[in-house]
């Protein structure tokens, strides 16, 4: 009875394993090399074509070189003397520049959506791959447990041709097994790898909308002005005698100039006396232009103001800044519920601090440098001292020389974009508000100091 059911046992096992070769080759069909699998997820249906892409690309190359264009225009047109016919030109410089400014953002976040939607089209398909994989490698580990529940004994009683075939299914499971598992890693990376990319992605895109953002804004203010001129021209009937006789009565006095407020972000308006005499001392200490640092400030209260107040526990990036901020209110003895911070826009997080508009995370790391100058420990973000050297070394930091346009212009977009994107044209719109804040505050100190 035992003997009967031990061959009735090893007949079973033997016509099993002699199938095996049917599984194994099934497995074996889901094993393919990553180069080829990779290459059949790289241009998946919908995905952004290469003419497309090429066609997106020269939009945009041409869309900058007009903006290069019309900065060229805004450069010439700023050297003249006023009148009725260079500040219509450059306004009109503005306006264009503002909307092809736009343009070249909104081209650049078109190409980028089409290349996330590309990048999740192929992690979906590395992610069925995998699965796939998986459950391959799944039934050949349950095969080689089966393997292991034979004994000698068994072996024995097995005809030599079904030993030999034992042998050679053996040896493929074997096979088959390591193969999967060095696919698994390779499809597992790329999945990784690809992830990363679709969030550095969208890091882009959401850094592309808020500069659209801003650029709207920018336009808007720019529109305001038109408006302004147009009343101008209207008074002035478009005759240069007149229009100087009406910026003749827009001067003001040296009085007038030191009352005037100078708002700030995140803290209260002070006079214009007082901010000059701030940004004076910055440019004693770190050979930074009283006017260009002004510009500096205006813009960025501007650009807080636009926003909004927020709060931190709403509009704070939650790792990067939270924490730091968290800290910098605890050693200044403040509420974090209560201090003034930009609101979290639709594009991105806020938390910007004080007239300088500092996120904690970049506050914390010239924190020893503003105490050093201003001896004030811990430093102080909505303290106006504080604030202007802080806007004053980030600003040498990022490469501006003593009353050299270039170099202001260029740590401006620096201050707003970064190293990497403050040369591209279509960031322009930034340096061109903080040159021209500079230049109103220029001929105000100017008149302060008698000149």
């Amino acid at each position: 009875m035992n003997a009967l059911f031990l061959n009735t046992k090893y007949l079973s096992r033997t016509a099993h394993f002699l199938g095996l070769g049917s599984i194994l080759l099934s497995a074996l069909s889901l094993i393919v090399t990553p180069s080829v699998s990779l290459a059949a997820t790289s241009a998946p249906s919908g995905s952004l074509s290469a003419d497309r892409r090429v066609m997106l690309q020269q939009q945009l190359a041409d869309v900058e070189k007009q903006i290069t264009t019309q900065q060229k225009i805004l450069e010439e047109r700023q050297k003249e003397s006023e009148s009725l016919s260079r500040d219509v030109a450059i306004l009109d410089a503005k306006i264009k520049e503002a909307k092809l400014s736009i343009r070249a953002r909104t081209i650049s976040i078109e190409n980028l959506s089409d290349d996330i939607g590309q990048k999740k089209q192929v992690i979906g398909d590395l992610s069925k791959r995998l699965d796939r994989e998986k459950e391959s490698l799944a039934q050949v580990l349950r095969k080689t447990n089966e393997l292991d529940d034979y004994s000698v004994v068994e072996l024995v009683l097995i005809k030599k041709q079904s030993i030999s075939s034992f042998f050679a299914n053996v040896n493929a499971l074997h096979s088959v097994k390591g193969s999967l598992q060095t696919s698994l890693g390779v499809v597992s990376d790329t999945r990784d790898q690809t992830e990363m990319e679709k969030q550095n992605l969208e890091d882009k895109r959401q850094e592309q909308r808020e500069l659209l953002e801003l650029q709207k804004l920018e336009q808007a203010r720019i529109m305001t002005q038109e408006k302004e001129k147009q009343t101008i021209l209207k008074v002035s009937k478009g005759l240069e005698k007149q229009y100087q006789q009406v910026l003749a009565q827009q001067k003001l006095t040296s009085a007038q100039i030191k009352n005037e407020l100078f708002q700030l972000q995140g803290s209260a308006a002070i006079s214009f006396e007082r901010a000059y005499t701030l940004a004076k001392k910055v440019e004693e200490r770190l050979n930074i232009r009283s006017a260009f640092l002004l510009g500096i400030i205006a813009t960025e209260s501007n650009l807080g103001k636009n926003v909004g107040t927020g709060n931190w526990n709403v509009d704070m990036h939650p790792t990067r800044d939270k924490p730091i901020f968290a800290n910098i209110t605890r050693e200044l003895g403040l509420d974090p519920d209560v201090m003034p911070v930009s609101k979290k826009a639709w594009y991105g997080f806020g938390g910007a601090m004080g007239p300088a508009q500092f996120i904690p995370s970049t506050w914390v790391l010239y924190k020893n440098r503003i105490s050093a100058i201003t001896g004030n420990n811990p430093p102080n973000p909505w303290d106006t001292n504080d604030a202007f050297f802080a806007s004053g070394l980030l600003l040498t930091d990022n490469g501006a020389k003593y009353n050299i346009r270039q170099t202001e212009r260029l740590a401006a977009l620096r201050y707003l974009a970064g190293w990497k994107n403050a040369t591209r044209p279509a960031y322009a719109f930034y340096g061109n508000e903080v040159l021209e804040h500079a230049d109103k505050f220029q001929k105000r100190i100017d008149i302060l100091e008698g000149r």
